[in-house]
């Protein structure tokens, strides 16, 4: 008869060896996915390139630089001015712009402030900014796609601000226009 022994359990160890290794992977799993994205993009060189495309886009409009200021759009963007009536798709846009760049003047517009975020991916960025133009201070605000190397426009809406202290009275200027122009839209 075998002397009593005391008794090992060897499970524990090993049940104690597999949770540890399992905390381990699981921990190790959950930062390469949280760093997968950081790896493959970093915010403040991007951010540097989009503050050089959005200057040279608007450089190539206030030079009148047609073929350059239009290569910054994507093939779909979508260009919305600060008139209510104007949203046009690339092409209308070109058509609409084609007169005044062919004069040799376009638009004049230098950045005041401008704010860049990004998606988790790195590859959509949103902005908006402050201009300095001919009709004073306007916000540029719009949305860009990454291309190969190359941030491009999909999306870009200018809006003319109104200091708050005039306000009613530019509401009542734009008044009789904008309320024809609501009930034609509804139509």
């Amino acid at each position: 008869m075998k002397a009593n022994r005391p008794f090992k359990p060897y499970y524990k160890i090993f049940l104690f060896d597999f949770k540890l290794i399992f905390i381990v992977a699981l921990i190790s799993c959950n930062q390469k996915v949280s760093n997968k994205y950081q790896s493959k993009f970093d915010s403040d060189l991007e951010k540097k390139h989009i503050n050089s495309t959005l200057d040279s886009f608007n450089n190539a409009a206030a030079k009148a630089d047609f073929k350059t200021y239009f290569n910054f759009y994507t093939e779909d963007a979508i260009f919305t001015g600060t008139d209510a009536t104007e949203r046009w798709d690339k092409k209308d846009f070109m058509a609409y712009a084609k007169p005044f760049f062919d004069k040799g003047r376009a638009w004049n517009f230098t950045s005041i402030e401008r704010h860049i975020y990004f998606d988790k991916t790195g590859s959509l960025a949103w902005f908006d900014e402050l201009l300095n133009t001919q009709m004073k201070i306007c916000r540029g605000s719009g949305v860009l796609i990454k291309q190969g190397n190359n941030w491009k426009v999909q999306q870009y809406i200018l809006s003319a601000t109104i200091p708050n202290p005039i306000m009613d009275d530019v509401v009542k200027m734009k008044s009789g226009i904008e309320d024809s122009l609501m009930v034609k839209i509804k139509r």
